[in-house]
């Protein structure tokens, strides 16, 4: 899945791979929902009005969005579902299983319930922070978005609801119609994750040790590039086949977040008023200090990589349709071969010289 965040965006997109074949689902879920941390308090009359807006917010921001891309015109808007922090950790296990193609939780497999704790640990913690969600993985594409997050976050901001909404839903269609205008994407991340899923037999005492090793070189050969965190540290100790598969994941969400991104901004004035304050608002809470458990969490999930995507990603983005336009830009959708590579991200006068000639 593709997502957007307070904190953290995402993360589960590369690493579930990381769990493919290993994972009791079910008890991911329930373990999930009974760590997640209870949202902002709500009248009902408050919650049922940010319910009906975020989906009405989700629908009128579909026009822009195409209008800018010029994508997915003249196909369905299917309806935003909004859901609380347990109906998201129930969305995204449901997700995951199918992106890796896991039955574990039916056959009840020992082996999955220690890897299912620790992904209901890692989704509970991330409840918390993402606020939307585009799904591909369901038969008609699914935009989730989190109410009790949204509520938190705006009034943390306060910064001017309405618009706040409208922001957030702003991102997430772009996703939306990222995947639904190029149905070949998901496929594309699916053969990713399954890739990564191919070394399932390899002992855990075999991992560690590589992983170890990994912590060691880093330690001792700074400066380091590439992404932070768990990411970072298995794709430094991965097989060829497994790191050019995760540097595929990287690369598409990276695109597909600085895609959003630079919609976003170019969408934004037009149709949210505010949307310079909620932008300057939103970086600085990024960039605030977090407490060590904080500091420890959002290294192990890869989050500050996560937030690198969104300044990589726009920044490719911005650059190749300053040169080409858009129009020129969208061949990138057009299949696996036109993506941008790992090193291109940085580099987009290569991406241009290699696809467009």
């Amino acid at each position: 899945m593709t997502s957007r965040g307070d904190d953290a965006t995402g993360t589960e997109n590369a690493e579930s791979g990381l769990f493919s074949g290993s994972v009791d689902w079910n008890l991911a879920a329930r373990t999930g929902a009974r760590l997640a941390r209870p949202g902002p308090a709500m009248s009902r009359y408050t919650h049922d009005a940010v319910t009906a807006e975020l989906v009405a917010a989700a629908v009128r921001a579909e026009s822009p969005v195409r209008e800018v891309t010029g994508l997915a015109d003249g196909l369905p808007i299917p309806a935003a579902r909004v859901l609380d922090r347990p109906g998201w950790i129930s969305a995204a296990t449901s997700s995951m299983a199918e992106l890796t193609g896991s039955d574990d939780a039916a056959r009840g497999l020992v082996v999955g319930k220690p890897a299912g704790l620790q992904v209901g640990v890692m989704l509970a913690y991330l409840s918390s922070a993402i606020l939307g969600q585009y799904d591909p993985f369901t038969d008609d594409g699914t935009l989730l978005l989190v109410a009790p997050n949204v509520v938190a976050v705006e009034r943390a901001l306060r910064v001017q609801p309405h618009d706040f909404r409208m922001w957030v839903c702003l991102h997430e269609v772009t996703h939306r119609v990222q995947f639904s205008s190029s149905p070949w994407l998901a496929d594309h991340m699916k053969s990713a994750v399954d890739t990564l899923g191919g070394g399932d037999d390899e002992p855990l005492t075999d991992m560690i040790a590589r992983l170890s090793a990994a912590v060691r070189a880093r330690r001792e050969n700074a400066p380091r590039t590439g992404p932070g965190g768990l990411v970072g540290l298995l794709r430094e100790s991965q097989a060829p086949a497994q790191r050019d598969a995760l540097d595929r994941l990287l690369v598409l969400g990276t695109l597909l977040e600085g895609h959003a991104d630079h919609v976003m901004d170019a969408v934004g004035p037009a149709v949210v008023p505010t949307v310079g304050t909620i932008r300057a608002a939103f970086d600085r809470r990024r960039r605030r200090p977090a407490n060590p458990v904080q500091r420890l969490i959002r290294a192990l999930l890869g989050m500050d990589a996560k937030m690198a995507q969104y300044v990589r990603g726009k920044a490719f983005v911005d650059a190749v349709v300053a040169k080409v336009g858009m129009e020129r830009f969208n061949v990138v959708w057009t299949d696996a071969s036109t993506l941008p590579r790992y090193d291109e991200i940085d580099d987009p006068d290569a991406w241009i010289a290699r696809v467009l000639g």
